[in-house]
């Protein structure tokens, strides 16, 4: 008797590689944060706490689907100034949560935290401690690691507090030329096919926006799916076989303007 063959299995398809993309230091520029809050897509956009359009702007995002979060300021190795709402290595318990409340407070919709700079702080597991107990205590925000310094402990102690955590892949405008923004896109796309996911930061610098608002409409196109960070944060990621080498760990980011001069001729 013949037997018949078994049917052939089905092959699913490949689940798409997933990205972040974060725009940080909003709350400054009104122009630019407006073109920020423009870009197409799932682009999540992080506000410093205390500046002069942190609340407006962050109520518009929240309005257009644009997820929120806090931008953080931690104090760097270099003594840069850190702005309202910094937290610093002299700090107590006591007062670095009662200021991370006030943060928080100041950034309406934040549903996530990152570190503006940090190069001393983030390698401390003290105050990280300190930092992740009180976003756990208000509702288990999730955290992104900019990652400025090698030694960072940040994302590892979220993990430990039972927060949704992720850590930086690429600084996508440490240059601002726009030649080197595509390319450091391009390597984004790169890492996210390769590993499935990736994290890119970005600031609200007109060229950075160019290149998004060219580029962001593209990824669907090449199997890259943009998708808020807290969706990322809280994926649960295969442990890939190798690891992408972190070639940005470059230092605290550039940092926003001064408020005397992010309101020069803005309304």
């Amino acid at each position: 008797m013949a037997v018949s063959a078994a049917p052939p299995r089905p092959t699913l398809a490949p689940s798409p590689a997933v990205m972040a993309i974060i725009i940080d230091d909003m709350g400054y520029r009104r122009a630019d944060g407006l073109r920020a809050i423009e870009l197409p897509g799932a682009v999540t956009l992080a506000f410093l706490p205390h500046t002069p359009y942190t609340e407006s702007l962050a109520r518009l995002a929240f309005q257009v689907d644009k997820e929120v979060m806090l931008h953080l300021p931690m104090e760097a190795r270099g003594g840069a100034a850190l702005g309202p709402g910094g937290l610093t290595a002299s700090m107590r318990r006591a007062e670095l949560q009662a200021t991370v409340r006030r943060a928080l407070a100041a950034v309406p919709h934040a549903v996530g935290v990152s570190n503006h700079m940090g190069s001393l702080l983030t390698p401390r597991r003290e105050p990280m401690q300190w930092l992740m107990e009180t976003l756990r205590e208000t509702g288990g925000l999730y955290f992104v690691d900019s990652h400025t310094v090698a030694g960072s402990v940040a994302s590892r102690v979220a993990h430990d507090n039972g927060l949704p955590a992720l850590r930086r892949d690429v600084f996508l405008d440490h240059h601002r030329s726009r030649t080197m923004i595509r390319h450091e896109m391009e390597r984004l796309v790169r890492i996210a096919r390769e590993r499935g996911r990736a994290v890119g930061i970005g600031h609200p610098y007109p060229e950075t926006l160019d290149v998004l608002d060219e580029m962001l409409p593209q990824l669907s196109a090449r199997g890259v799916e943009l998708v808020p960070a807290s969706a990322l944060a809280r994926r649960r990621a295969p442990t890939p076989s190798w690891t992408v080498p972190v070639h940005q760990t470059v230092g605290d980011p550039p940092q926003p303007p001064s408020p005397a001069a992010a309101t020069t001729n803005i309304r």
